[in-house]
């Protein structure tokens, strides 16, 4: 159920996520506007992480804790996508569901992106 909230609020602002320039996201006025570039920050956020993910599993190899790594890697996507889920429950068919969830998303994974990096970088 939550997955299905998740990816339904995320397709709400698929439609003009596409024509979003930094412009357009410097200070936007209207829901719509908002949550296509909240959608995007959150993309951006996403690929962060993708990028990072790959010298932290080599470095978890390396010391004998990739696997352990990558269990984490799993349950910390499951908690990140239920929480967010759960954090946007209350405007659940309104216009700001969106907003609400990319901005969770985009926070968390942020966190998470800078935990990978340190945790590569030892």
């Amino acid at each position: 159920m939550r997955r299905a909230v998740l990816a339904a609020a995320l397709c709400l602002a698929a439609p003009m996520v596409q024509a979003q320039t930094a412009a357009e996201c410097i200070a936007p006025q209207q829901q719509q506007l908002m949550n296509a570039c909240a959608a995007k920050d959150y993309r951006e956020a996403d690929a962060a992480l993708n990028r990072a993910w790959g010298p932290a599993k080599d470095f978890g190899d390396r010391i004998g804790v990739g696997g352990d790594l990558l269990d984490a890697q799993r349950a910390w996507l499951a908690y990140r996508d239920a929480a967010c889920a759960v954090h946007a429950s209350p405007f659940e068919g309104g216009s700001l569901q969106p907003l609400i969830l990319s901005t969770c998303l985009t926070d968390l994974t942020v966190a998470r992106t800078k935990l990978l990096l340190e945790f590569h970088g030892y």
